[in-house]
Order: C-alpha cells, then structure tokens, then sequence
C-alpha cells in the first residue's frame, strides 16, 4: 500500500472533515459528555467550516494517505494562541492527527515537517503549538522539534474546559 502526503484542496472537504472528526474522537471523545463533544464535533468540523479554511490562503492542510485513503492530516496557519509574546508572522501548527492504527510509524514525523516546512517557507519565523496538558507523548514528539512550553490556556469542548500548554520554538538559524 503507497503512503503519500499532500497539500488537500478545496474538494477535499468532505474527506477532511470526517477524517478530523474520526481522530478527534478516537484521540479525545472519552474525556467528554456526549452532548458537548458531538455540539464540538458540529462546530469544529463542520465540512462548510473545512472548505472555508482549505480555501484560505493563509492556511494550508495536508492529508496523509495510504493507497489513496486518507489516515492523517496536518494543518497550519497564522498564530492564533493566546499569548502575549505571539507577533503578527508568527506561525502555529493547528492540528497534527493520524488515524490509532497509523500511528507511531514515522509517518506523523513527515506530516509535521511537511508543515513545518510550509510554515517556514519565507524563511525562519517563530512557530507555535497547543497541545493537550495529560497528551506527554506528543509533548515529547514537538520537545524533539525544539518546542517549549511557554504558557498554558483553556480549550473548550462544551462545558469542558481542558487545560492545554503553549509550546513555542524561535526561529532557527537559516
């Protein structure tokens, strides 16, 4: 089966918002009432929401898939954590999620250096990640990239409020 990566499009919609809802729940739909996460789901994920974000030129989505199915997907875009040091420029991985079964491959490895590589395509710039406080496998996975923790916010999913850190990695020397 051929593993590829590439930059989705306006057409992929569809494609992108049942992959995103299918990672979100399988990474995160234990930690919520039902009710909260599906309200999240149709807001978040919402295949008219992922054609508007796919169609902006300021963001870009990549899909991950395996014999022409996709199983992962990335997302970038301007900075929009809060956090007092963010400067207009600056950059933020939105979203970086594999289906369980693909991950732990090598293949989530490439999906964020693809839009790492995007991110810095004008040259070195500060970049930006939120990650979930309780997900240490991926802090450890962005530690490897030279993101720190910087700061800390609430994410809300309904009446949830999860604690997410802000990581943070400065331009590197070109």
């Amino acid at each position: 089966m051929g593993f590829g990566i590439r930059r989705a499009t306006v057409e992929d919609a569809e494609t992108l918002s049942v992959l995103a809802t299918r990672t979100f729940v399988e990474t995160f739909g234990h930690l919520y009432p039902d009710e909260d996460l599906q309200a999240f789901l149709a807001e978040a994920y919402d295949v008219a929401r992922q054609r508007l974000i796919l169609g902006h030129r300021d963001y870009a989505v990549w899909l991950l898939e395996a014999g022409g199915v996709a199983i992962g997907h990335a997302a970038a875009g301007p900075c929009g954590l809060p956090h007092p040091d963010v400067r207009p420029g600056d950059g933020e991985l939105k979203r970086l999620y594999l289906l369980r079964e693909q991950q732990n491959c090598g293949w989530g490895s490439r999906l964020f250096e693809t839009a790492l590589a995007w991110l810095e395509r004008d040259g070195p710039r500060t970049l930006w990640i939120g990650v979930w406080s309780e997900n240490f496998g991926a802090q450890r996975f962005y530690a490897r990239y030279g993101f720190t923790r910087v700061g800390e916010y609430e994410f809300p999913v309904g009446r949830v409020r999860d604690r997410e850190f802000i990581l943070k990695r400065p331009p590197l020397p070109a």
